[in-house]
């Protein structure tokens, strides 16, 4: 081989792996935006179904709570909502919500309470801590990157 043509493929073997190494970063760059947008909407979209089952479900318990007569319409909307986290969220999340939702059943079925009962029912007042906890702990668990 010709040492004249030495230089000019080491020319072009540096301007095509420039060449090469500029199009792999940015595909790369490009993959992991893409990758951190959808994991910032599927947190935001699990906040979302959140934040509606805690609101269906904290009017429900104190509905229940004074009220004999179930609003079986909203006890749909809640089962709902327990239906599309069995798609989006983990099974601590939802098992913690179907304990909710059983225990909102079972303080419609139970006796009506009194405002003078508040006292010594404080410490069973809050009914989704367990769900609570279970989507921080969720939501902690997926990776931010």
């Amino acid at each position: 081989m010709n040492t004249i043509y030495v230089p000019a493929f080491a020319a072009f073997g540096g301007s095509a792996f420039g060449a090469i190494s500029t199009i792999v970063t940015g595909w790369v760059t490009r993959r992991r935006r893409l990758r951190e947008r959808h994991t910032a909407r599927s947190i935001s979209k699990r906040e979302r179904l959140y934040r509606s089952f805690i609101e269906e479900a904290s009017r429900l318990y104190a509905d229940a709570l004074v009220s004999d007569k179930s609003e079986i319409p909203q006890l749909v909307s809640l089962y709902a909502l327990i239906g599309r986290m069995r798609i989006q969220s983990s099974d601590g999340v939802v098992q913690a919500a179907e304990r909710a939702g059983r225990l909102i059943i079972e303080t419609y079925l139970s006796p009506n309470r009194e405002f003078v009962d508040l006292p010594e029912f404080m410490e069973e007042m809050d009914p989704l801590r367990g769900f609570g906890e279970a989507c921080r702990r969720e939501l902690h668990s997926i990776p931010s990157r």
